[in-house]
């Protein structure tokens, strides 16, 4: 049974910077893809983050610059870093482990962890 744990959330000053953790289970972690969706209060799941299993990278272009996923296969942990935050980045972050980055929404999901930034 694949299960995903997120970590790192919290209340951050805008500006500030938090760094998010997803820790793999079950799954063949290596290969898969990885990413980071956010949900903001009334407002649809969007796709922040993705990595591919070989290290290929894409990101919204409301985070490009200031947000950093990264992988770690030996840890079966994928991470979020998130610099020069901003109110609107408040939102849940869920964690999605899938075959590619453009079938995340239909594999596997973390519970979600909160990120506030304050104004």
């Amino acid at each position: 049974q694949v299960q995903l744990v997120e970590s790192g959330g919290g209340l951050v000053q805008a500006g500030g910077s938090l760094r998010l953790s997803c820790a793999a289970s079950g799954s063949i972690f290596s290969i898969n893809a990885m990413g980071w969706y956010r949900q903001a209060p009334g407002k649809q799941r969007e796709l922040v983050a993705g990595i591919t299993s070989g290290g290929s990278t894409n990101y919204a272009d409301s985070v490009k610059g200031r947000f950093t996923i990264s992988r770690d296969n030996a840890k079966n942990t994928v991470y979020l870093q998130m610099n020069s935050l901003k109110p609107e980045d408040t939102a849940v972050y869920y964690c999605a482990e899938g075959i590619t980055i453009a079938t995340l929404a239909f594999g596997y999901w973390g519970q979600g962890t909160q990120v506030t930034v304050s104004s």
